[in-house]
């Protein structure tokens, strides 16, 4: 015995009385709100793992052109 559409209509009225029109769409509108939030939270983060990549890498080419740079000067020394 499952859920007939009479059931679900008699629980969604029972819901609406309880709530009120202006009590469900306050309730909408802040799981709307919510919803945009987690959204919005979600791209923030991933602009912030973007931007940490972006610092990574460019570590990485200092980091290697000031190595490059070093061995550099040592051969020089040596050669000198």
């Amino acid at each position: 015995m499952g859920l007939s559409w009479i059931h679900i209509l008699v629980v969604a009225v029972l819901v609406f009385m309880l709530f009120g029109r202006g009590r469900f769409s306050d309730i909408m509108g802040d799981v709307a709100k919510g919803i945009k939030s987690f959204k919005s939270g979600l791209s923030d983060d991933e602009k912030e793992v973007e931007a940490k990549r972006e610092q990574a890498r460019d570590y990485k080419t200092i980091d290697a052109t000031a190595e490059t740079e070093s061995v550099l000067r040592d051969k020089d020394r040596v050669a000198k």
